[in-house]
């Protein structure tokens, strides 16, 4: 069968070209005009700068006390840290039960620790002596077998670490409870259908689901306790804040102390930051169905993709 010459469709011929013309931004150039402005004084400064005194940042930032104050800022962020987590976990759990009692002294408790500055709670856990003189163990209301006297019990330290630890709780138990709130309520209900305890249930099936949640927050708290420990130089403790300080008040140099106790924190926060990164990826298996590129493997493919142009170049 063939088609008639008048029904035949008419040669159109070859269609033009897209010509694509690319969006203009410039919004974004005059944004890195003043980027650049600024990075360019801030470059300025710190190289003109006669207040700075590089050589003497980079003696602070070895000095033996600006060390130790490392190490005392490292175990206060981790004590403190496990005692947030650890009872951020048991109040989430509290907060969520069917039982008022414990759910209301749950919501006490972080209602109590979240409405009151942490710098008020390190005085209070420093100063508690003079309304518990001692400390004893006994029968409630009853005789006391042994007793300690709390200044002797609780030194600067253990109060820092208790005021800090006890104030993350309450945050983390908030942290928790979202995570777990987030876990589709099937997922306990098919552990129970199985045979799985209450207690089996959240550990085993809705935690780990729940961590995707709260791994993320967990990571921001955790620098941010980093940072925080820096307000127990108040009650004298000395970390690697207070120890900046003690060496700014007996040198006069008290911007190269600074700027070397600043150093210190930004290394630990970016070591923190990547620490957390990688948690965060290991825990996104089972929600992404391709894993982000690690930073190392993004460098590897650019320059496995620069070394392919150079090639075909050549």
């Amino acid at each position: 069968m063939t088609i008639p010459q008048d029904t035949a469709p008419p040669d159109r011929g070859r269609p033009e070209e897209i010509r694509a013309v690319a969006v203009r931004h410039p919004g974004r150039w005059v944004a890195v005009a003043v980027i650049a402005v600024l990075a360019a004084m801030l470059g300025h400064l710190m190289v003109t700068s006669t207040v700075l005194h590089w050589d003497v940042v980079g003696q602070i930032f070895t000095y033996s006390t600006v060390l130790s104050g490392v190490v005392k800022t490292l175990e206060l962020t981790v004590l403190a840290m496990v005692i947030g987590i650890v009872g951020g976990i048991l109040l989430a759990v509290m907060r969520l039960s069917k039982n008022p009692v414990l759910s209301g002294a749950s919501w006490i408790y972080v209602w109590v620790f979240r409405g009151t500055p942490v710098l008020v709670q390190l005085f209070f856990w420093n100063f508690l002596g003079a309304l518990v003189p001692t400390v004893g163990i006994g029968i409630p209301f009853g005789p006391t077998f042994a007793s300690w006297n709390y200044n002797d019990l609780i030194g600067l330290f253990t109060a820092a670490v208790l005021a800090l630890g006890l104030n993350e709780a309450a945050y983390f138990a908030e942290i928790v409870r979202a995570g777990i709130l987030s876990v589709d309520e099937g997922q306990a209900e098919a552990a129970s259908s199985l045979g799985l305890t209450h207690a089996q249930t959240l550990w085993r099936v809705v935690l780990p689901q729940a961590m995707r949640v709260i791994i993320p927050p967990a990571g921001n708290e955790t620098i941010s306790m980093l940072k925080t420990t820096s307000l127990v130089s108040a009650i004298a403790l000395e970390e690697l804040t207070r120890a900046g300080q003690d060496i700014a008040s007996r040198t006069l140099y008290e911007i190269p102390a600074l700027v070397a106790v600043s150093f210190w924190y930004l290394l630990m926060t970016s070591i923190l930051s990547i620490g957390q990164y990688y948690v965060e990826r290991y825990y996104s298996r089972g929600s992404n169905r391709v894993l982000p590129e690690t930073p190392w493997q993004k460098v590897r493919k650019n320059l496995v993709s620069f070394q392919r142009h150079e090639g075909a170049v050549r």
